[in-house]
């Protein structure tokens, strides 16, 4: 019981992208191109350099990138040179996305002891480069330290830096390849129509962070159905337990018959006696379980347990009640002088 309600309540649930303080930051679309641009697409000039003149109420913030190997939990092995992007100052200054530490005004500083500051996804730092606030991350020779940890952002694929330390460090890196983007539904379809030159690939903020949770989530449903596998079991047990209970007390519920008790009297009587232990038992696994997981659920922003946990809370106590009443209706049909003479 314990395992399966605190399993549940560390699911994560779809994101709502227009909070700026989300993974999503606010916005609705991200993209990568194949070839960089040079031009600057939120100027009409850069829109007729691009040809994208006709697409209107989109804004851009421009990354450079440097590629790299995947950081993310979609990526099975510990990336070795990760995939490093530089933020302008006009993003930064957005002050967008959540922090479990540091904030985006860290990665202004100068460098230190020859370390660029830099900042990933709280997740990706933990379980996937297996690093901590403060270690220093090699990219080819530029020395990166962690000064800052996002909490379950778009970024779980990238370290990033400012604009600035990127062009000092990877100066043969050119032009801007990652872009987040304001901007109505349609324009995913005509971005990459318009900029296909360039292999523009656009991808909704939401569908790159459900891929990120679908991750997490499949690893969570794993150990969830272990759970319940042996919540199941357990249930059975139980039921054998109650109903093996009863069964040795046939005699005196014989002899409760015999002084005038009716069947339905004892049916009573024995399903209130196990409904007070179902539901305490089930009560006392189902508060722990909150009790145990209530520091991460807050940190982590957790949500409540989904309905069918709620049923299956419910179903536990009902079946233990349904094989007591088995129980009490198999000794009421046994032949009541054979039972009180063994008594």
């Amino acid at each position: 019981m314990f395992l399966v309600v605190a399993l549940d309540a560390f699911r994560r649930p779809p994101v709502a992208w227009s909070d700026p303080k989300s993974g999503a930051g606010g916005f609705p679309f991200l993209a990568e191109s194949q070839v960089p641009l040079f031009w600057d697409p939120n100027t009409d000039s850069g829109r007729d350099n691009l040809n994208i003149r006709n697409i209107a109420g989109a804004h851009f913030y421009a990354f450079r990138l440097r590629p790299g190997e995947d950081s993310s939990c979609l990526n099975l092995y510990e990336p070795r040179t990760p995939r490093v992007l530089g933020a302008s100052k006009a993003f930064l200054d957005l002050k967008r996305f959540s922090f479990t530490e540091g904030s985006w005004s860290l990665l202004d500083a100068a460098p230190t002891d020859g370390a660029i500051p830099a900042a990933a996804d709280a997740n990706s730092i933990t379980y996937v480069l297996h690093k901590k606030i403060g270690d220093v991350i090699d990219v080819n020779g530029a020395k990166l330290r962690l000064v800052a940890s996002l909490d379950d952002s778009i970024f779980q694929s990238e370290l990033i830096i400012s604009d600035a330390n990127f062009v000092r460090a990877f100066s043969a890196e050119q032009g801007f390849r990652y872009f987040l983007i304001d901007g109505p539904p349609t324009l995913e379809a005509q971005l990459e129509d318009g900029l296909s030159d360039y292999g523009f690939d656009v991808t909704s903020t939401p569908d790159r962070l459900a891929a990120y949770h679908r991750v997490e989530n499949t690893y969570l449903a794993t150990f969830q159905a272990l759970g319940g596998l042996g919540l199941l079991l357990g249930t059975l047990g139980l039921g054998a337990v109650l109903l093996r209970n009863v069964m040795e007390r046939r005699k005196e519920l014989a002899l409760l018959r015999a002084v005038g008790y009716r069947p339905e009297h004892l049916r009573t009587l024995v399903i209130a006696e196990n409904a007070f232990l179902l539901i305490f038992g089930t009560a006392i696994g189902a508060i722990c379980a909150f009790i145990a997981i209530a520091p991460a659920f807050l940190e982590r922003g957790g949500h409540l347990p989904n309905p069918s946990l709620a049923l299956l809370l419910i179903a536990v106590p009902i079946a233990g009640m349904i094989a007591s009443l088995a129980a009490v209706r198999s000794v009421a049909r046994a032949p009541l002088l054979e039972t009180l003479r063994a008594e």
